[in-house]
């Protein structure tokens, strides 16, 4: 039972990481209706200016984090103005082919700025276990999980409970529709790329004591697009139960079948949720007039 809550702390902080990075997606996606393949390199990209600003400027994490907010910020408004404006009146194909390009050009232009090696950025908590009756925590991974879960709370508190946030909601749900009630859709969708900016930038401060900071982290893209494929873009709800459930199945599979394999078990679960529950578990709900 003590390995068993460890490996569930373990899972629960990497399927954190994967719902916030996955909630990112989805809100582009539910603004959009395209999915931004640049988002892994966003998080990358965050996880860069987390690690200059911890290590280099020797700023505590809530500094460091909100310095990496105010500039993923700009650089989520750079992307809407000059990606997703030129291409918002043609087909979805030319802004997935625009976010890969921008992924391969982030990835090489880390590689110049920061160099190739990886960056070891020091852990959030000085401490290195946290003990709990016979039970051993890693404390990066409690941070992570609170941390997350404030983060959670208060996007969903700005989708439901204020007035800007229910305005991004209805430019996603119907343009043409907003438009006519005086929303500015364009201002809203520029809204909706910085927040979802800011919360990849987030993701990748968040998950820079756990790993190196590479190029690699950009590969979280795979696992936060099965996190929205098994929660469902229907609702902002499917992104962050669908992270939690591949992380849980990343530690448990790696744990209890085999450890080789423990990126496999993401993408076998996506391959089940495709076959027999494409749309995930939260459903998107539509209705129409007869």
């Amino acid at each position: 039972m003590t390995e068993f809550i460890q490996l569930t702390v373990s899972g629960l902080a990497i399927g954190f990481t994967y719902a916030l990075a996955g909630l990112s997606i989805y809100l582009i996606f539910n603004a959009g209706g395209v999915v931004n393949f640049a988002q892994g390199a966003l998080v990358m990209l965050g996880g860069y200016v987390g690690a200059t600003a911890i290590n280099a400027l020797r700023l505590p994490y809530p500094l460091a984090i909100l310095a990496v907010m105010v500039a993923m910020g700009a650089i989520g408004w750079l992307f809407q103005r000059f990606v997703y404006y030129p291409l918002r009146y043609v087909n979805n194909l030319m802004f997935i082919i625009a976010g890969i390009g921008i992924l391969v050009f982030l990835e090489n232009m880390v590689q110049i700025a920061w160099g190739p090696a990886p960056i070891v950025v020091r852990p959030i908590l000085p401490i290195t276990t946290i003990h709990i009756g016979g039970i051993f925590l890693d404390p990066q991974a409690v941070m992570i999980i609170i941390i997350t879960s404030i983060i959670i709370l208060l996007q969903n508190f700005f989708l439901r409970k204020t007035a800007l946030g229910k305005m991004t909601q209805a430019v996603a749900q119907d343009k043409d529709a907003a438009s006519l009630m005086g929303i500015s859709v364009g201002l809203m969708i520029a809204i909706t790329f910085i927040n979802s900016t800011i919360i990849a930038g987030i993701t990748g401060v968040l998950i820079a004591p756990l790993f190196f900071v590479s190029v690699r982290l950009s590969t979280i893209l795979l696992k936060a697009f099965a996190a929205c494929v098994v929660g469902g873009f229907g609702d902002a709800r499917g992104p962050i139960v669908g992270g939690i459930i591949v992380g849980l199945a990343e530690a448990y599979g790696a744990r209890y079948i085999s450890a080789q394999f423990r990126d496999a078990w993401a993408f076998l679960l996506l391959i089940l949720f495709l076959m027999f529950r494409p749309k995930g578990i939260f459903r998107e709900r539509i209705s129409e007039k007869v």
